[in-house]
Order: C-alpha cells, then structure tokens, then sequence
C-alpha cells in the first residue's frame, strides 16, 4: 500500500525546505543571493505552515487521539514564523542573525522530523483513506492562496486574513 498523497506532499516541501536551509547555512554576508533565497525560503515556509494547518492540523484537531499532537505542531509553526520574522529585522552579515538562523534552523528540523517519524505515522493510522485524499486536495489548493497571503504578511505578524 502506497503512502497517501497529503503525506508525500508535505514531505516534499520538507525536503526541498532542508536544502534550502543548507544553503542558506553555507553562505555568509549580506549578499543579494542569500537574500533572495532567504525570500524565497520564507515564503515556501509560511505557504506550507498554513496550508498543512488547514488541510491536516484541522482534521486532526478534531480527532481527540490526534488533537495534543496536532496543538504542538501548530505552536512549533508559530515559533519557527516568530523566528523567521526576528532574521528579517537583523542585519543579515551580523553574528546575531547567524545564530538566530542556526537557532531556527535547528528548531524546524526538529519540527519536520518529528512530523516525519511521529506525527504523520499516527494521523495515517487514525485517518480513512477517504479523509486524507480530502486533506490533500485542500492541501494543494490552500498552498497557492497561502503563498500569496505570505507575499503581503511577514513572518512574525498576526495581520493574516
């Protein structure tokens, strides 16, 4: 039995998420590039978090045997967004943003590998096929709107729509 689409998708956007972190971690300075990928990093990142949080967190949150799991997920996001926001309002050449992106850097891997190994095992164990094929096509309809919400709103702010 193959692994349902809503779990694929998400671990896509974490791998390609992973070697964004990479790169960003291998460049130093204030350069227009690691500008431009710590840009595009932000927005991939805010326009997952939303879209899984509509698609999965709300089924979860829902299920009283997956709600604790689906409620600590949903505070790491506003942790790694608040994080995010504090990298945007700092010198990108200074010491303190390399240490508060190694920071969140850790803090979302951490978050992404639990979802992996934990999370999306138990939500697949209680959820029917039926419920996950809906969470995905809410997932891949969500992401999209949420990516251009993210264009307007900061990480870090609480002015979403």
């Amino acid at each position: 039995m193959s692994e349902p689409q809503i779990y694929r998708a998400l671990k896509a956007d974490h791998d390609k998420q992973r070697v964004m972190l990479q790169q960003l971690g291998d460049r130093s300075g204030d350069t227009p590039e690691r500008r431009a990928l710590f840009e595009q990093f932000r927005l991939e990142l805010q326009s997952h978090a939303a879209a899984e949080e509509e698609s999965l967190y709300a089924v979860m949150l829902g299920n009283p045997d997956l709600r604790d799991d689906a409620r600590h997920s949903v505070s790491e996001h506003k942790e790694v967004d608040d994080l995010l926001g504090e990298l945007m309002n700092l010198p990108f050449a200074s010491t303190e943003w390399e240490e508060r992106f190694a920071h969140m850097r850790h803090r979302y891997e951490h978050h992404i590998d639990e979802e992996e190994a934990d999370m999306f095992p138990a939500a697949d164990q209680e959820l029917d096929d039926a419920t996950e094929a809906k969470m995905a096509d809410t997932y891949e309809e969500r992401k999209p709107a949420e990516l251009e919400i993210a264009r307007d709103h900061p990480p870090g702010s609480d002015e979403r729509d």
